[in-house]
């Protein structure tokens, strides 16, 4: 069984801003206020009542923890940002490196490149060595 959260239930607004407040420690104003200053977006029902998902309270406990480390609301957002900016860069970094895994895989490479660069640098004469 898996231990990390069904994505689709993660991001499923179910909780109206009182139990999101609770959950979060914070009152409802503030989470007003937050999703004024664009830092969360809950979801809205047709009647427009905000409606919370686990990500919108986990990442509200994350503004929770930058608010008592002493950051200000735009410091809050430009640490937010980069930290969105991370997670996705390091997506990358994992899909290119099973692509090159795979790329590897498939012409048979036996031998890692790093392996093959030891043993001819430690060849005398290899690079001009006498």
């Amino acid at each position: 069984m898996s231990t990390q959260p069904d994505r689709d239930n993660y991001r499923m607004a179910v909780y109206v801003i009182s139990v999101a407040a609770e959950l979060s420690g914070m009152h409802p104003q503030t989470l007003r206020n937050y999703e004024r200053v664009g830092l969360v977006n809950p979801a809205r029902t047709q009647g427009g009542n905000r409606r919370y998902s686990e990500a919108d309270i986990a990442r509200l406990h994350r503004i929770a923890e930058l608010v008592d480390a002493g950051l200000n609301l735009e410091g809050i957002r430009q640490v937010l940002d980069l930290e969105h900016q991370v997670a996705e860069l390091q997506k990358q970094v994992d899909a290119l490196r099973d692509r090159v895994s795979r790329e590897r895989a498939s012409r048979g490479e036996l031998v890692p490149t790093r392996q093959v660069l030891s043993v001819f640098t430690r060849r005398a004469g290899f690079f001009g060595e006498r």
